[in-house]
C-alpha cells in the first residue's frame, strides 16, 4: 500500500479526499495564529487581564453561538455554509492584515478581530462535523475520523505554530495574511465536494420552523437517546476534570516541577508525538479491540494520569505521562466522534454536534475556572487531585453504561455511497 492510499483509503471515496485536504489546509492556518495570535497580543499590551480575553474569546463564540450554529447547519446546504463561513473568515483576516500594515491596528481592534473570527469559526468546525457521515460508510468512520484527528496534529499543534512564530518575527501581519491564504484555499477545496454527497438532508422538505425551535427539538432528541445523552454527559464531566489542572499547567511545569519555559513547551508537544501514534495505529486497534473495551480503557487511563501527575516531581516523569495522554486521549476524540455520527440521524447531526461541543467548552471554561481557585489556595498538585477524584467517581457511574453506548445500533439511513 502507498503512502496516498494509507492516508486515504481509495474505499473512503474522492469527496473524503476533498474534506481531508481543507481540513489539513485550514488547520495549517489556524496553527500559525496559535503562536502568531498571543504574540500579537502580548506585544500590544502588558495587562494580564487583555492578554487572557485573547484567550478566553476562543471559548466565547461556542457558548453564544454553538446551538444556533447546529441548527441552522441542519437547515440549509453545508457544504455552502462551510464556504460562507470560511470566506467571512479570509476577510476578517485581511482586515487585519490592513489595520497592522497602517498601523491603525490596536488592542480593542485586535480582540474584536479575535472574536469576529472565533464566531465564524463556529460556524464552520460545527458544520464541517457533519460532512463525513454523509460521504463514507459507517464502517469507515473511524478510519475517517482518524485522518482528520491525524490532520489537526501535524498542522495545527506541530507545523503551524513554529511557522506563526517565525512569520509574526518578520513581521506582524505574515502570520495572518498566511493564515488568509490557508483558509481561502479551504474555500476552494470543499468546493470540490459533490453537492450531491453534503444535500441528501434536503430531500425531504421540512416545515421552516424558528431556530430556537429547531434548537429543542435537537436537545429533546438527545435527552431521549439515553447512549448519546450519556456520551455527552461524560465529555462534559471528563472536561471540567481535564481542564481543572491544565489551566495551571504552565505554572505546575515551571514552578512546580522546575522544567522551565523549554521544558513546558517540550512538555506540551509530547502528548502531540502520542496523538500522532495513536491516530496512526486507529485503524488496527479497531481491527483487534471493541469499542467498548477502548472506552474503558481510555477512559481509565484518564484517571490513573491525572494520579501520576499528583504525585510525581520528576520532570523525565510528566513527559512520559504526557506522551501517553496524547496517545489515549486522541484515541478517545476518535471513538467518541465516530460513535456520535454513527447514532445521530443525518437531520439532526448539526445539533448534537454544537451540543456536544457546547459541553466541550463549557467544562473548559468551569474546570479552568475551578482549577485557578484550588491552586490558588491548596497549591499546584491540587487540582490533578481534584480531576484524579471526580474523574474516578464519574467512570465508576458511567462504567456499565459505556457497553450501552458502543453497541448501540446505528440509525438506519443507508450508507453513504463514496465517490470513486
Amino acid at each position: 500500500m502507498n503512502f496516498g492510499e494509507w492516508i486515504a483509503p481509495r474505499r473512503l471515496g474522492r469527496d473524503f479526499r476533498w474534506l481531508l485536504a481543507s481540513s489539513w489546509t485550514s488547520n495549517i492556518g489556524d496553527g500559525i495564529a496559535l503562536a502568531a495570535s498571543p504574540l500579537l497580543i502580548a506585544s500590544m499590551t502588558d495587562s494580564p487581564i487583555l492578554v487572557a480575553s485573547g484567550a478566553l474569546l476562543q471559548f466565547l463564540p461556542w457558548l453564544l453561538f454553538g446551538l444556533h450554529a447546529g441548527a441552522i447547519a441542519d437547515r440549509v446546504d453545508r457544504r455552502v455554509l462551510i464556504m460562507c463561513a470560511n470566506g467571512i473568515r479570509a476577510l476578517i483576516l485581511v482586515a487585519l492584515c490592513v489595520f497592522l500594515t497602517t498601523g491603525v491596528a490596536n488592542i480593542g481592534i485586535v480582540l474584536a478581530v479575535a472574536f469576529l473570527y472565533g464566531c465564524a469559526e463556529v460556524f464552520v468546525d460545527t458544520t464541517s462535523s457533519t460532512l463525513l457521515p454523509m460521504m463514507v460508510r459507517k464502517a469507515d468512520l473511524g478510519i475517517g475520523n482518524a485522518r482528520l484527528q491525524a490532520g489537526y496534529l501535524v498542522a495545527n499543534q506541530f507545523g503551524g505554530p513554529p511557522l506563526g512564530a517565525f512569520l509574526f518575527a518578520l513581521g506582524s501581519f505574515w502570520p495572518f495574511a498566511v493564515q488568509a491564504v490557508c483558509v481561502a484555499l479551504a474555500v476552494v477545496l470543499i468546493s470540490r465536494i459533490a453537492r450531491t454527497t453534503v444535500s441528501a438532508h434536503d430531500a425531504e422538505p421540512r416545515p421552516r420552523t424558528p431556530v430556537h425551535v429547531d434548537i429543542l427539538e435537537g436537545v429533546r432528541w438527545l435527552w431521549r437517546n439515553p447512549p448519546v445523552r450519556t456520551l455527552v454527559i461524560i465529555i462534559l464531566t471528563f472536561n471540567v476534570t481535564w481542564a481543572a489542572p491544565w489551566g495551571v499547567l504552565v505554572l505546575y511545569a515551571t514552578d512546580y516541577l522546575q522544567m522551565g519555559p523549554i521544558g513546558y513547551g517540550a512538555l506540551t508537544t509530547a502528548s502531540a508525538l502520542g496523538g500522532l501514534l495513536s491516530v496512526a495505529g486507529f485503524g488496527w486497534l479497531e481491527r483487534h479491540f471493541s469499542f467498548t473495551v477502548l472506552m474503558r480503557v481510555v477512559l481509565t487511563a484518564e484517571v490513573l494520569m491525572h494520579l501520576a501527575f499528583a504525585l510525581t516531581t520528576s520532570g523525565v516523569v510528566a513527559f512520559i505521562i504526557m506522551f501517553a495522554f496524547g496517545a489515549y486521549a486522541f484515541v478517545w476524540g476518535t471513538i467518541s466522534t465516530t460513535v456520535r455520527q454513527r447514532l445521530v440521524p443525518r437531520h439532526l447531526q448539526g445539533r448534537i454536534a454544537s451540543v456536544n461541543m457546547v459541553g466541550v467548552f463549557g467544562g473548559l471554561v468551569i474546570g479552568q475556572a475551578l482549577g485557578g481557585v484550588i491552586a490558588q489556595f491548596w497549591g499546584p498538585t491540587a487540582p490533578w487531585w481534584f480531576a484524579f477524584v471526580g474523574s474516578a467517581i464519574t467512570l465508576l457511574l458511567v462504567w456499565r453504561p459505556i457497553s450501552h453506548i458502543a453497541a448501540a445500533k446505528p440509525v438506519d439511513e443507508g450508507d453513504a455511497a463514496p465517490a470513486a
